[in-house]
Protein backbone atom coordinates (compact mmCIF):
# COMPACT_ATOMS: atom_id res chain seq x y z
CA UNK A 1 0.00 0.00 0.00
CA UNK A 2 1.12 3.47 -0.65
CA UNK A 3 0.00 6.04 1.33
CA UNK A 4 -0.10 10.00 1.50
CA UNK A 5 -0.22 11.70 4.78
CA UNK A 6 -0.48 15.28 4.78
CA UNK A 7 0.74 17.55 7.24
CA UNK A 8 3.33 15.23 9.03
CA UNK A 9 4.81 18.30 10.31
CA UNK A 10 2.90 21.66 10.49
CA UNK A 11 4.82 24.71 8.50
CA UNK A 12 6.30 26.06 11.29
CA UNK A 13 8.15 22.71 12.35
CA UNK A 14 8.79 22.59 8.53
CA UNK A 15 10.81 26.36 8.78
CA UNK A 16 12.70 24.92 11.83
CA UNK A 17 14.31 21.89 10.00
CA UNK A 18 15.03 23.98 6.78
CA UNK A 19 17.00 26.53 9.49
CA UNK A 20 18.74 23.56 11.47
CA UNK A 21 19.79 21.52 8.10
CA UNK A 22 21.12 24.80 6.25
CA UNK A 23 23.54 24.95 9.53
CA UNK A 24 24.44 20.80 9.56
CA UNK A 25 27.40 19.54 8.21
CA UNK A 26 26.44 17.14 5.14
CA UNK A 27 28.76 14.34 4.34
CA UNK A 28 28.75 12.24 1.18
CA UNK A 29 25.50 9.75 1.29
CA UNK A 30 27.80 7.06 0.03
CA UNK A 31 28.96 6.45 3.25
CA UNK A 32 25.65 4.77 4.42
CA UNK A 33 25.05 2.70 1.99
CA UNK A 34 25.25 -0.90 0.78
CA UNK A 35 27.84 -2.27 -1.70
CA UNK A 36 24.96 -2.07 -4.24
CA UNK A 37 23.44 0.89 -3.30
CA UNK A 38 26.42 2.88 -3.26
CA UNK A 39 26.81 2.18 -7.26
CA UNK A 40 23.75 4.06 -7.69
CA UNK A 41 23.31 6.67 -4.64
CA UNK A 42 24.71 10.61 -5.65
CA UNK A 43 23.81 12.61 -2.65
CA UNK A 44 23.95 14.51 0.76
CA UNK A 45 23.46 12.78 4.06
CA UNK A 46 23.11 14.30 7.61
CA UNK A 47 25.51 11.98 9.77
CA UNK A 48 23.26 10.30 12.19
CA UNK A 49 25.75 11.51 15.17
CA UNK A 50 24.64 15.10 14.22
CA UNK A 51 22.49 17.16 16.76
CA UNK A 52 20.67 18.45 13.91
CA UNK A 53 20.09 15.16 13.32
CA UNK A 54 18.86 13.69 16.30
CA UNK A 55 17.22 16.90 17.28
CA UNK A 56 14.70 16.91 14.62
CA UNK A 57 14.23 12.93 14.22
CA UNK A 58 12.83 13.11 17.88
CA UNK A 59 10.62 16.20 16.36
CA UNK A 60 8.91 14.28 13.79
CA UNK A 61 8.87 10.75 16.41
CA UNK A 62 6.89 12.96 18.33
CA UNK A 63 4.53 14.69 15.39
CA UNK A 64 4.48 10.57 14.18
CA UNK A 65 3.51 9.64 17.49
CA UNK A 66 0.09 12.26 16.94
CA UNK A 67 -0.55 11.00 13.79
CA UNK A 68 -3.46 8.78 13.64
CA UNK A 69 -2.96 7.96 10.17
CA UNK A 70 0.13 6.76 10.39
CA UNK A 71 -0.74 4.61 13.25
CA UNK A 72 -3.41 3.31 11.45
CA UNK A 73 -1.79 2.33 8.32
CA UNK A 74 1.80 1.49 9.22
CA UNK A 75 1.01 -0.66 12.63
CA UNK A 76 4.17 0.33 14.20
CA UNK A 77 6.25 -2.05 16.77
CA UNK A 78 9.15 -0.26 16.08
CA UNK A 79 10.31 2.98 13.85
CA UNK A 80 14.54 3.60 13.12
CA UNK A 81 15.39 7.24 14.04
CA UNK A 82 15.00 9.43 11.30
CA UNK A 83 17.46 10.30 8.71
CA UNK A 84 17.96 13.22 6.47
CA UNK A 85 19.25 13.61 2.77
CA UNK A 86 19.72 16.59 0.28
CA UNK A 87 19.88 16.15 -3.55
CA UNK A 88 21.68 19.15 -5.19
CA UNK A 89 21.47 19.59 -8.96
CA UNK A 90 22.33 16.71 -10.68
CA UNK A 91 22.51 13.90 -7.95
CA UNK A 92 19.99 11.40 -7.85
CA UNK A 93 19.59 7.92 -6.10
CA UNK A 94 19.09 4.78 -9.06
CA UNK A 95 16.29 2.31 -8.85
CA UNK A 96 17.13 -0.23 -5.40
CA UNK A 97 15.93 -2.04 -2.71
CA UNK A 98 16.04 -0.99 1.16
CA UNK A 99 17.88 -3.37 3.21
CA UNK A 100 15.71 -5.78 4.88
CA UNK A 101 16.98 -5.23 8.72
CA UNK A 102 18.81 -1.57 9.64
CA UNK A 103 20.33 -1.68 13.32
CA UNK A 104 19.57 1.02 15.34
CA UNK A 105 22.64 3.10 16.33
CA UNK A 106 20.89 5.76 17.34
CA UNK A 107 19.02 5.29 19.97
CA UNK A 108 20.84 2.20 21.52
CA UNK A 109 24.46 2.66 20.56
CA UNK A 110 25.87 0.37 23.27
CA UNK A 111 23.21 -2.63 22.50
CA UNK A 112 21.78 -1.29 18.56
CA UNK A 113 18.59 -3.45 18.34
CA UNK A 114 17.28 -4.78 14.68
CA UNK A 115 14.72 -3.17 12.76
CA UNK A 116 12.76 -5.13 9.98
CA UNK A 117 12.33 -2.34 7.45
CA UNK A 118 8.10 -3.58 6.59
CA UNK A 119 7.64 0.22 5.45
CA UNK A 120 9.75 2.88 4.10
CA UNK A 121 8.93 6.63 4.90
CA UNK A 122 9.90 9.87 2.84
CA UNK A 123 8.58 13.22 4.76
CA UNK A 124 9.08 16.07 2.18
CA UNK A 125 10.65 19.05 3.56
CA UNK A 126 11.03 21.18 0.03
CA UNK A 127 8.38 22.25 -1.45
CA UNK A 128 8.09 21.25 -5.50
CA UNK A 129 7.90 24.59 -6.72
CA UNK A 130 11.67 25.06 -4.85
CA UNK A 131 13.24 22.02 -7.44
CA UNK A 132 13.24 20.28 -10.65
CA UNK A 133 13.11 16.79 -10.78
CA UNK A 134 14.11 15.14 -7.64
CA UNK A 135 10.72 12.50 -8.44
CA UNK A 136 10.61 9.50 -5.47
CA UNK A 137 9.68 6.91 -8.24
CA UNK A 138 8.00 3.84 -6.51
CA UNK A 139 7.21 0.77 -8.41
CA UNK A 140 4.04 -0.97 -7.16
CA UNK A 141 1.37 -4.02 -8.18
CA UNK A 142 0.04 -0.42 -10.61
CA UNK A 143 3.14 0.28 -12.32
CA UNK A 144 5.50 3.27 -11.92
CA UNK A 145 4.55 5.58 -8.89
CA UNK A 146 5.99 9.16 -9.07
CA UNK A 147 5.77 11.14 -5.64
CA UNK A 148 6.87 14.63 -5.19
CA UNK A 149 4.75 16.10 -2.31
CA UNK A 150 4.77 19.60 -0.47
CA UNK A 151 7.16 20.19 2.57
CA UNK A 152 5.48 18.59 5.96
CA UNK A 153 3.90 15.71 3.95
CA UNK A 154 5.04 12.40 4.14
CA UNK A 155 4.92 9.11 1.49
CA UNK A 156 4.63 5.78 3.22
CA UNK A 157 5.02 2.53 1.25
CA UNK A 158 6.49 -1.17 1.22
CA UNK A 159 9.83 -1.87 2.32
CA UNK A 160 9.86 -4.49 -0.60
CA UNK A 161 9.44 -1.93 -3.06
CA UNK A 162 12.14 -1.03 -6.23
CA UNK A 163 12.38 2.87 -5.69
CA UNK A 164 14.41 5.50 -7.26
CA UNK A 165 14.86 9.22 -6.62
CA UNK A 166 15.02 10.96 -10.37
CA UNK A 167 18.11 13.49 -11.16
CA UNK A 168 17.60 17.05 -9.27
CA UNK A 169 18.01 19.63 -12.62
CA UNK A 170 17.40 22.84 -10.49
CA UNK A 171 17.64 23.73 -6.70
CA UNK A 172 17.78 20.93 -3.63
CA UNK A 173 15.41 18.44 -2.37
CA UNK A 174 15.26 18.05 1.22
CA UNK A 175 13.77 15.26 3.01
CA UNK A 176 13.68 13.34 5.91
CA UNK A 177 13.51 9.38 5.62
CA UNK A 178 13.20 6.36 7.69
CA UNK A 179 12.07 2.70 8.18
CA UNK A 180 8.95 1.18 10.54
CA UNK A 181 8.90 -2.37 11.58
CA UNK A 182 5.41 -2.80 12.19
CA UNK A 183 3.33 -5.27 14.22
CA UNK A 184 1.85 -6.90 11.20
CA UNK A 185 4.47 -8.04 8.58
CA UNK A 186 2.01 -8.73 5.96
CA UNK A 187 1.56 -5.54 3.67
CA UNK A 188 -1.50 -7.56 2.06
CA UNK A 189 -2.98 -7.98 5.46
CA UNK A 190 -1.80 -4.69 6.71
CA UNK A 191 -3.91 -2.93 3.87
CA UNK A 192 -6.68 -5.45 4.42
CA UNK A 193 -7.16 -3.94 8.14
CA UNK A 194 -6.43 -0.35 7.06
CA UNK A 195 -9.71 -0.78 4.59
CA UNK A 196 -11.52 -1.73 7.41
CA UNK A 197 -10.38 0.53 9.62
CA UNK A 198 -11.63 3.43 7.23
CA UNK A 199 -14.73 1.86 6.63
CA UNK A 200 -15.23 1.48 10.15
CA UNK A 201 -14.64 5.01 11.04
CA UNK A 202 -16.94 6.23 7.99
CA UNK A 203 -19.45 4.32 9.60
CA UNK A 204 -18.95 5.70 12.82
CA UNK A 205 -19.37 9.45 11.23
CA UNK A 206 -22.18 8.24 9.05
CA UNK A 207 -24.29 6.24 11.08
CA UNK A 208 -22.74 6.25 14.78
CA UNK A 209 -25.89 4.47 16.53
CA UNK A 210 -25.35 1.62 13.49
CA UNK A 211 -25.63 -1.74 15.22
CA UNK A 212 -22.98 -3.43 13.26
CA UNK A 213 -20.17 -1.12 14.44
CA UNK A 214 -19.36 -3.37 17.45
CA UNK A 215 -19.49 -6.46 15.31
CA UNK A 216 -16.75 -4.73 12.76
CA UNK A 217 -14.53 -3.46 15.40
CA UNK A 218 -14.64 -6.41 17.22
CA UNK A 219 -14.08 -8.65 13.46
CA UNK A 220 -10.61 -5.81 12.86
CA UNK A 221 -9.47 -6.82 16.69
CA UNK A 222 -9.59 -10.24 16.29
CA UNK A 223 -7.45 -9.96 12.90
CA UNK A 224 -4.83 -8.13 14.54
CA UNK A 225 -4.53 -10.44 17.25
CA UNK A 226 -4.23 -13.06 15.16
CA UNK A 227 -1.59 -11.18 12.53
CA UNK A 228 0.40 -8.84 14.71
CA UNK A 229 3.56 -9.57 16.50
CA UNK A 230 3.48 -7.46 19.23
Amino acid sequence: MLLHIPDVLTREQVALARQRLQEAGWADGKATAGYQSAQAKQNLQLPESDPAARALGSMILDALGRNQTFFAAALPRRVFPPLFNCYREGQTFGFHVDNAIRYDHISRPNDPQPVRTDLSATLFLADPDEYDGGELVIEDTYGNQRVKLPAGHMVLYPGTSLHQVTPVTRGARLASFFWIQSMVRDDGQRRLLWDMDMSIRRLTQDHPEHPSLVSLTGVYHNLLRQWADA
